[in-house]
């Protein structure tokens, strides 16, 4: 199966191919104002000598993160898939950190930080081995007290950002090319309007007040 993976939901924005487990192609760039998505894409197809028609899925990093880029993300894939059919796949960019961290080897009691914006953060706590990780806590949205306290405690942190708010965090940012890796095994294919973003945060709209009549 052939994957194109999107990851774009921290600074680092990262397209990359793979086809059967092997990452075939993938490049990144660095900037939140705007991503040149559709250049990487045609710069990963080029990279591999393939065509838009061969890629058989889209992968998509669905956070937590920048709201602007997993938007862009499954706007992308949403698209693709009316307009070719092709195969969807939505995967936490929290799986993706774990995973990076394993294969840049950094193992024991990881802590995944995420900007949750509100002077929040999002945490989930993983022992990471060289053999796998298994979750200790899930995600959730905590102060940065709790953060500061977890660093206090000798546990690791790692995150795109972590350094803003513990200064011996280690930055990781989660890559479309572990993206595509860890879809490689994946078969829970979804339609596009099922893609949702992570986003821990309760919904609350405020009604606009009925209009004014004006009296002339």
């Amino acid at each position: 199966m052939t994957i194109l993976a999107l990851e774009f939901s921290s600074s680092q924005r990262s397209v990359a191919l793979a086809r059967n487990g092997e990452v075939l192609a993938a490049v990144s760039e660095t900037g939140e104002r705007g991503t040149n998505a559709f250049g990487m894409i045609e710069a990963v197809l080029a990279s591999a000598g393939l065509g838009r028609a061969e890629i058989d899925c889209l992968a998509v990093g669905l956070g937590p993160g920048s709201y602007t880029g997993i938007r862009v993300a499954l706007a992308i894939a949403q698209g693709w898939q009316l307009a070719t059919g092709v195969k969807l796949l939505g995967l936490g960019s929290v799986d993706c950190l774990v995973a990076q961290a394993r294969a840049e080897k950094i193992f024991g009691r990881v802590n995944v930080v995420i900007d949750a914006q509100r002077g929040e953060l999002y945490l989930a706590a993983y022992d990471v081995t060289a053999t796998g990780s298994t979750e200790v806590s899930p995600l959730k949205i905590v102060a940065l007290v709790e953060v500061v306290a977890r660093a206090a405690a000798g546990e690791i942190l790692i995150g795109p950002e972590v350094t803003r708010w513990v200064a011996a965090g280690k930055v990781v940012s989660p890559q479309a090319a572990m993206l595509a890796t860890l879809a490689a095994d994946r078969r829970d294919f979804m339609p596009g309007e099922k893609l949702e973003p992570v986003y821990l945060r309760e919904t609350n709209f405020v009604k606009a007040p009925p209009r004014r009549a004006l009296v002339a």
